[in-house]
């Protein structure tokens, strides 16, 4: 007979988990940076909107999908309709493939996190960060060989999420409730020394002030909506799988609210700290705060640092916050995707956590050194890209197509209402079946529409098409096999 299925310690747990995998790089990287391209305050309004219109109820239907089917994601859209399991396993896919690469952004956190000790980059931040940390080569063409600190950093990561998962959910239990509320600790330290020095107002103030105008700009409502769907963790089975470990009669609705909430709180706060330093970096500069950076991953690993490096006093500890920092909050998000994927296999083959743990550690390892040659930034950049803008977009659009007009949403929210302590109205329904459906198409058309224009960054068409529109194809074809195996036991 099958083991019971494993539990989490309790609500408690489960809400710290889901809120650990919510909160990652994304909220202190990827959303300041985001709201910095976007005009600042003016951001804020349609990141909101999105969280109402799309993101809430989507969290609220995968939370609760898994939690009702009690299943991964694979088993779960299998119970929908039988065929549909394929597309379960590449949504998982998708989880597995951002596992690798964001594996990437904590390997480049060990090496600063070394070097903040003599803040080794004062010098020439840009300079460290290309030629010392990613000694990068001439472009995708040219990978060159392993940087051998990216390659303990990245060993160290993959060993952490294995010592994690090892022992399943319930070790996930304990680690998260120190991992989750550590980086606030840390993000409340760093808001502090932000907050002292000359020229954190203008920052802020930038942050702040919504420029009405840029509202108008298409472009901003759609970063919004992507920042939700990549900051919640959605349409990439990490929340179907965390649901299907709770109780039969857990409580679902009020749980996603509250991971929802804290998510964009911990957003919207990490974005005093990082403004407040660009704020000050602006006046040191002599420029406008609009024009102290340009690039996304370059805000936490070039921008910063550069505000750190020129900070009067105790540069080497703040350097060691802030990265410990980063590494808290991805360390959460990491082992969430890869619980994503290996639920559906130990739904499927009912195999020990730490045998999953430890397979799945032996083969994505190898995979991820790409990502630490001369070359690896380019493909780390591609594939992201693709997953984030392309399958991310594709799989939550399928999913919200699924549940809301092949499942039957109605009766789905008749089960919510019946267990939960918010109930939820027809506005959910509307929000599942045409809103979120509807924005997606527009995001993904658009985003198509950009590519066929001009490829990705300048990078050469065989680069994106191989590490880009590949990676999607690989993971679909890694679901299929997966699918079709499940029919060639049976019938063994």
């Amino acid at each position: 007979m099958p083991s019971p299925r494993e539990r989490w310690h309790s609500r408690t747990a489960f809400i710290m988990a889901a809120i650990g995998s919510a909160v990652g790089l994304g909220n202190v990287w990827r959303f300041p940076y985001v709201a910095y391209q976007s005009g600042g305050g003016a951001f804020l309004i349609p990141y909101f909107t999105a969280l109402f219109t799309a993101g809430i109820p989507m969290l609220i239907l995968e939370m609760g999908i898994g939690q009702r089917l009690q299943r991964g994601a694979p088993g779960a859209f299998a119970a929908i309709r039988p065929k549909l399991e394929w597309f379960g396993w590449w949504a998982a896919g998708l989880s597995a493939a951002i596992v690798i690469y964001y594996s990437t952004i904590l390997a480049w956190s060990w090496v600063y996190l070394w070097h903040s000790l003599d803040v080794a980059w004062a010098g020439d931040v840009e300079g460290f960060y290309a030629r010392e940390v990613l000694h990068k080569s001439a472009g995708p063409g040219e990978l060159g060989a392993p940087v051998w600190p990216l390659v303990l950093g990245m060993a160290l990561t993959w060993l952490s999420i294995y010592l994690i998962l090892r022992r399943g959910v319930r070790n996930v239990s304990k680690v998260v409730m120190v991992t989750v509320p550590l980086p606030l600790v840390l993000l409340a330290v760093l808001l502090a020394r932000g907050l002292t020095l000359p020229g954190s107002a203008d920052g802020i103030r930038y942050y702040l002030t919504p420029d009405f105008a840029m509202l108008g700009d298409w472009r901003i409502w759609l970063r919004a909506y992507g920042q939700i769907f990549f900051s919640l963790s959605l349409a990439s089975g990490v929340m179907i799988g965390y649901g299907s470990y709770l109780g039969r009669r857990a409580e679902i609705t009020n749980s996603a609210l509250i991971t929802a909430f804290a998510n964009c709180g911990t957003s919207f706060f990490a974005g005093f700290a990082v403004f407040s330093m660009l704020g000050y970096l602006a006046q040191v500069q002599g420029l406008p705060v609009p024009d102290v950076t340009d690039s996304g991953t370059g805000l936490a690993f070039v921008t910063y640092p550069m505000a750190i490096a020129k900070l009067p006093a105790l540069q080497a500890a703040i350097g060691v916050v802030f990265f410990i920092t980063l590494l808290t909050l991805g360390i959460d998000s990491a082992f969430a995707l890869q619980e994503a994927f290996t639920t559906g296999l130990h739904d499927k083959w009912r195999l020990a956590p730490e045998k999953l743990a430890r397979v799945f550690v032996l083969v994505a390892f190898p995979v991820s050194l790409i990502f630490t040659t001369r070359g690896g930034f380019y493909w780390f950049d591609i594939v992201d890209k693709w997953v984030c803008d392309f399958g991310l977009v594709a799989a939550g659009l399928g999913q919200s197509l699924i549940v809301g007009w092949l499942y039957d949403v109605r009766d789905f929210r008749a089960y919510l209402n019946g267990i939960s302590e918010v109930r939820l109205g027809a506005w959910w329904v509307w929000a599942l079946r045409v809103v979120t459906p509807a924005v997606l198409v527009v995001i993904l058309v658009m985003n198509l529409k950009a590519e066929i224009e001009a490829t990705y960054e300048g990078y050469p068409r065989w680069a994106t098409s191989a590490g880009g529109w590949g990676t999607l194809v690989l993971f679909a074809v890694l679901g299929w096999f997966l699918w079709r195996a499940r029919g060639r036991r049976e019938a063994a």
